[in-house]
């Protein structure tokens, strides 16, 4: 690379982690800019006086990301990791259970005969194509809609093609899991093969080990609290950026902004004018904690009724026991919301107290063993893929229109990818990106 001029990294998360440490790597200058006080960003982790850890939501850590990180000491195995699914009353395992329902199955093998056809034009139609009506209707398109916050007929089809891949696959991957005793990654890498040796692993000091260690000897290069506040764009190529009030010339920018925050970044041209619209879903995490171990069937448990607040309850020390004190748990719920509706300004008491009530169904004890709660938000959980701006998404998968900046990870991506993707598309794309300029 010719240039010595420093490429800018917007965002000290695991992407933008992970590009800092490969461009070090390759002796390349950069600067990272991180708005807060601290790096990690999403994959930051907490520990209360009390002993409990907990994430923003679910991170799904393999041992071969581990291993390329360079933190499998820090790490232990996770032996177990299920699902199921609470339907009419009713617990089922996933996906064994599931396909052991008559409606489910036959409505499944009558979609399968009846060809693929015409290429379904929503999420609606391509889970009804692909799964049947009955899991369709009764379990996959309720769940889409609690967590995307959108009618299935007005989500875009790629919604479905972004899962893992078929259901034969992960029959395959969950007996794998039986016979090693480990939980066996199951539709968390699309960029690297899954296989019955690649299974998940967790941080014994949380997830944001990750992160700690791609910053080992960048320190010095990461601007905490410097919120970038303009990109600058001249003939269609960035030359600068404005933090903190100071213009930095730069060779390119890498980003991990949300994809429609970067566009409102970028000044000196219109090329990201179309990906301002993209929307997020925000989230509210409730951890209850309780006495005792085991209050729910398994790590994971979905709720398509929306009779229930939420639609996801996890144990997460089911599988990880050393995240709460020798005989307590905690349980994660999942509430999907928009800023500044009901659940958004609900306060924590509130809250947890909602919950605890919907909870006593599952847990019929759940209040005697209460033992408080802590309240995580964000605003920018889940990208919402809307019908409405499809061509826009298709295009921003390709690129941002402005050659020397790239947008990565999962928000920057605006897309539904897990870590492991993360690390490795993150790496390809920066490599291309020095290899242009």
């Amino acid at each position: 690379m010719k240039s010595e001029k420093p490429i800018a990294i917007i965002g000290a998360g695991l992407a933008g982690l992970t590009a800092a440490n490969y461009l070090n790597r390759q002796s390349v200058p950069f600067i990272l800019y991180e708005a807060g006080k601290k790096i990690a960003g999403l994959a930051a982790s907490f520990k209360d006086e009390e002993g409990f850890s907990y994430d923003f939501g679910a991170h799904f850590i393999t041992n071969r990301l581990a291993a390329a990180i360079g933190v499998s000491a820090d790490c232990l195995t996770v032996r177990h990791y299920g699902e199921r699914v609470w339907l009419g009353g009713k617990i089922y395992s996933y996906p064994f259970g599931l396909v052991k329902i008559p409606r489910m199955t036959l409505s499944g093998i009558k979609s399968k005969l009846a060809g693929n056809g015409n290429k379904p034009k929503s999420a609606a139609e391509w889970f009804r194509k692909s799964y049947g009506s009955a899991l369709a209707d009764e379990v996959a398109l309720p769940l889409v809609e609690a967590w995307s916050g959108a009618k299935a007929e007005d989500l875009s089809a790629a919604v479905g093609e972004s899962l893992p891949g078929s259901i034969g696959k992960t029959l395959c991957l969950k007996a794998a899991s039986r016979l090693t005793k480990r939980a066996v990654a199951c539709g968390y890498s699309r960029e690297m093969k899954e296989s019955a040796s690649i299974y998940h692993v967790y941080p014994k000091d949380g997830v944001a080990t990750l992160c700690e260690k791609l910053a080992e000897g960048i320190e010095d290069k990461i601007k905490l609290e410097s919120p970038v506040e303009e990109i600058i764009v001249e003939n269609e190529r960035v030359v600068a950026v404005k933090a903190k009030g100071e213009t930095q010339e730069v060779s390119a920018v890498v980003s991990t902004a949300p994809a429609n925050i970067l566009a409102k970044l970028v000044t000196g041209t219109d090329a990201l004018e179309e990906f301002k619209n993209f929307r997020y879903r925000p989230m509210v995490f409730i951890n209850l904690k309780f006495n005792g171990r085991g209050l729910l069937p398994d790590t994971v448990l979905w709720f398509p009724e929306n009779r229930f607040p939420f639609f996801r309850l996890t144990e997460a020390t089911l599988s990880m026991p050393w995240l709460a004190p020798e005989g307590k748990t905690i349980i994660t719920v999942d509430i999907g919301c928009e800023r500044g509706d009901e659940i958004w300004e609900m306060n924590e008491a509130e809250l947890a107290e909602m919950c605890l009530k919907s909870l006593v169904e599952i847990v019929p004890d759940a209040r005697e063993r209460y033992l408080g709660y802590n309240v995580l938000r964000t605003p920018i959980s889940y990208p919402v893929f809307l019908n409405e701006y499809e061509p826009a998404r298709k295009n921003f998968e390709k690129s941002t229109n402005v050659e020397n900046l790239l947008s990565i990870g999962r928000n920057g991506e605006f897309a539904h990818i897990f870590m492991e993707d993360v690390y490795w598309r993150t790496q390809k794309k920066v490599r291309n990106l020095i290899e242009n300029l």
